[in-house]
């Protein structure tokens, strides 16, 4: 019963942060805010070059630029709200707030895996079914592909947050982190939460693995098929998914050590929090792109013509 008194004492949360410390709160600020400012203008760029160019009207750069959105989404869920808190002494969250976070965190999160096994697919075909690409890759199936996977993040977040939601939190309300993560947010409730936090654990580390696993073996397949039929072809074929596998280990790998590593460790977590926030939205167009010409042309020719168009005007 009293439990139940104390429902709503606590109406906000309290970010701890990395440091009380002046100078290392200046340094996160400014470093955050570069990478941030950074992932925006570099995902934005993505999308508006893929919808402008008519070259790259295919499948491929159809799922980049949705994932580009994804990123600008992910992002923008957690990192003006964290560069924020970075110059403010007491940095709190309304209980309504970190709902949200938690909410955009996981559903951009899952649909975004959804899509990265999507693109190894579309890999795949183009690669080792190149005279069918476009029959089994028609605009029509990646559409179904794309919503399919909006469908399966929104499902991951949402079961998720339908049993943490209505959780009783009468104090402490400290979160030791930048921003709302879902285990840390479960451990403050005024109640048993061993097997709410297993679940928790268990659900988003086992997609996390899975889907790492699924990604994996796709391109060894991919890279075995291209080797049995052309020698030569292979260092194509790597070359081509070298990008890919890059996104897929800096996406993965602090999702990963979140869920499934079983050691504490603070000081880490709350640096991979900031590179999972500012960094890897970031790295993701620069990597998809900086080996790409028919990206780097199609901007180059995009930039050209905002110049030109801004000096007529």
């Amino acid at each position: 019963m009293e439990v139940l008194s104390n429902l709503s004492v606590v109406s906000e949360f309290v970010f701890v942060g990395l440091s009380n410390a002046w100078e290392i709160q200046l340094f996160l600020f400014l470093f955050s805010s570069v990478f941030y400012v950074a992932s925006l203008m570099g995902n934005l760029l993505i999308v508006l070059t893929v919808t402008s160019d008519p070259h790259l009207q295919t499948p491929m750069y159809f799922l980049l630029a949705n994932l580009s959105i994804m990123d600008l989404i992910f992002c923008s869920s957690t990192a003006p709200k964290m560069i924020y808190d970075l110059l403010r002494k007491h940095k709190t969250i309304s209980f309504g707030g970190c709902i949200v976070q938690i909410f955009f965190t996981h559903a951009v999160g899952g649909t975004e895996m959804v899509l990265l096994i999507t693109m190894a697919f579309d890999r795949y075909i183009a690669i080792c079914k190149p005279l069918h690409y476009l029959t089994i890759m028609s605009p029509r199936r990646c559409i179904i592909f794309l919503v399919t996977s909006w469908v399966i993040g929104l499902i991951h977040s949402v079961t998720q947050l339908v049993f943490v939601v209505d959780l009783p939190f009468c104090g402490p309300n400290e979160l030791d982190s930048f921003v709302c993560d879902l285990p840390r947010f479960v451990k403050l409730a005024c109640t048993e939460t061993y097997t709410l936090e297993f679940m928790v654990t268990a659900n988003s580390g086992f997609i996390s693995v899975a889907s790492f696993l699924i990604l994996i073996i796709s391109y060894i397949f991919i890279l075995a098929t291209v080797q049995k039929k052309s020698s030569g072809g292979i260092s194509k074929a790597l070359s081509t998914l070298s990008a890919h596998v890059t996104v897929v280990v800096l996406f993965f790998g602090p999702l990963i050590f979140f869920y499934v590593w079983p050691f504490p460790t603070s000081h880490l977590d709350k640096f991979l929090a900031i590179f999972n926030s500012v960094i890897t939205p970031f790295l993701n167009p620069v990597i998809y792109t900086f080996r790409n010409k028919e990206m780097k042309v199609a901007m180059r020719k995009l930039c050209t013509q905002v110049i030109n168009y801004s000096k007529i005007s």
